[in-house]
C-alpha cells in the first residue's frame, strides 16, 4: 500500500486499514518499526487463503510514493495506491510499482482524486479510454456515495469554478487553472516515436545535479523547421564523464551523436558546465536567465505549432501536462511555480527553447542557413 507521503498515510489510508484488517476481522498484527507492515497471523491466513501452512506469511507493507526509490526491492502480488493523482506521487514510484508486480503479474487498484494532467492521466486513463485490456477505469462523482451529501454537491457545483469542480467533485479530466503550459495541445503537440534521419540537426537542453541531472533532446526538420523532442534523460549519483557517455550515445541508433548545440544549468552553474567541457561536452551558457522569459518562449513553441513530441517520454509529458502556478485562497494561479525544484525537464527545455527561438541565435542561424540553401 502506498500513499504520496507518510503524513498522508497515517492520516487515513493507514487508519482505515487497521480498522478493516486488525480490529475488525482481526486477521493479523501491525507494527511501525523498523518497517511499516502488516502479517497475517495463522489464523489470518487460513481464512483469507485457506493456506496456512505456507512457509512465508502473507505481509502488507506500506510506503510512500514521494520517493521512488523506497518501493524497490521487493516483490509483491498487489499494490493497492491511495491518492495517486497528487503531484507527490511521481511518475517513477508507478513505474517502480509495476517492476515490483512483475513476477506475479499483480493487479494495482488505484483510488485517487482527480488533481491534474500527469502521468495518471496519460499512463492510465489515456490508455484506457485507447481500449488497452491491461487497464480499467471506474470513475463517478462524488454524490454516488451514498454518504455524500447531495447539498454539498450542489454547493461545490455552484461556488467553485468549473474546473475544480469537475475534478474534484465529478472526476472527470479538466485543464486546471494555473497550468503554465496550456498551449499544449495533446492532439496537436504529440505524435508517434520515427526514426529520426542522420541528417537531422540535434540539440540538448541539460537541467545540472547532483540528484538529478536532466536532458530533453530535439531534432529539427530541414524542411519544415519543426522541432522534435525525442528523447529524455535523467539520472544522478554519476559523474560529469559518466554522464557525458550517456548523452553522446543515442540509444535508438547505437550510435555517438554528437549535437549541433547544448545549452543548460543556470548562469550560476558554470563549475558543471567547465566539468562537461572537460569530460568532452561543450555545454553553452543559457542566454535568457529569467525563468518567465523562458516559459515565454516555450510556450511561443507550443502556440507557433513548432514543436512535436515523442508521445512515449513519459516523465517529460508528465512535467509538461502538471507543470502549475501555486493557487492563492481564492483559487486563482499567482507568480509562484508550485515545486518547481521537482521539475527538471522543463528548467532543460527552457534554457535550450530559449535559445533556439525565433530571434534568438540558435534560431537566426538555421533561418540564414534555410535561406542561403
Amino acid at each position: 500500500m502506498a500513499t504520496p507521503t507518510f503524513p498522508l498515510l497515517e492520516l487515513k489510508a493507514l487508519p482505515e486499514f487497521r480498522r478493516l484488517f486488525e480490529d475488525l476481522l482481526s486477521l493479523g498484527r501491525y507494527v511501525g518499526s523498523p518497517t511499516r507492515a502488516f502479517t497475517l497471523s495463522e489464523a489470518g491466513q487460513r481464512r483469507l487463503f485457506d493456506n496456512a501452512g505456507r512457509s512465508l506469511a502473507t505481509r502488507v507493507l506500506f510506503g510512500y510514493a514521494a520517493e521512488p526509490e523506497s518501493l524497490e526491492s521487493a516483490t509483491i502480488k498487489a499494490a493497492c495506491l491511495d491518492e495517486a493523482g497528487q503531484k507527490r506521487f511521481k511518475l517513477g514510484a508507478w513505474e517502480a510499482i509495476q517492476r515490483r508486480l512483475s513476477i506475479h503479474q499483480g493487479r494495482a487498484l488505484i483510488t485517487t482524486t482527480i488533481y491534474n494532467l500527469g502521468w495518471l492521466k496519460q499512463q492510465v486513463y489515456d490508455r484506457w479510454l485507447a481500449g488497452d485490456q491491461d487497464y480499467e477505469v471506474v470513475n463517478f462523482p462524488s454524490v454516488d456515495n451514498p454518504a455524500f451529501p447531495r447539498e454539498e454537491y450542489e454547493r461545490a457545483r455552484d461556488n467553485l469554478p468549473r474546473w475544480k469542480f469537475d475534478m474534484f467533485y465529478r472526476a472527470v479530466f479538466t485543464r486546471p487553472a494555473g497550468l503554465i503550459y496550456d498551449s499544449f495541445d495533446e492532439k496537436l503537440h504529440k505524435c508517434p516515436r520515427f526514426a529520426i534521419p542522420d541528417e537531422w540537426e540535434r540539440y540538448v537542453g541539460i537541467d545540472f545535479g547532483g540528484v538529478h541531472t536532466a536532458a530533453v533532446f530535439y531534432a529539427r526538420d530541414p524542411q519544415s523547421g519543426k522541432l522534435y523532442a525525442y528523447r529524455e534523460y535523467l539520472a544522478g549519483g554519476r559523474t560529469a564523464r559518466e554522464h557525458v557517455a550517456e548523452i553522446v550515445r543515442d540509444p535508438f541508433s547505437r550510435k555517438e551523436i554528437r549535437p549541433a548545440v547544448i545549452v543548460g544549468g543556470a548562469k550560476s552553474e558554470g563549475q558543471w558546465r567547465q566539468e562537461f567541457r572537460a569530460a568532452g561536452l561543450a555545454v553553452r551558457e543559457p542566454r535568457v536567465s529569467e525563468v518567465e522569459v523562458g516559459i515565454d518562449r516555450v510556450y511561443g513553441f507550443h502556440r507557433r505549432g513548432e514543436l512535436l513530441v515523442f508521445d512515449d517520454l513519459n516523465g517529460y509529458l508528465d512535467q509538461k501536462l502538471s507543470y502549475s502556478r501555486a493557487l492563492d485562497e481564492a483559487g486563482n494561479p499567482t507568480a509562484e511555480i508550485e515545486d518547481k525544484e521537482s521539475y527538471h525537464f522543463m528548467d532543460a527545455e527552457r534554457y535550450i527553447l530559449s535559445y533556439l527561438s525565433p530571434g534568438a541565435e540558435g534560431w537566426t542561424s538555421w533561418a540564414k542557413e534555410k535561406t542561403a540553401a
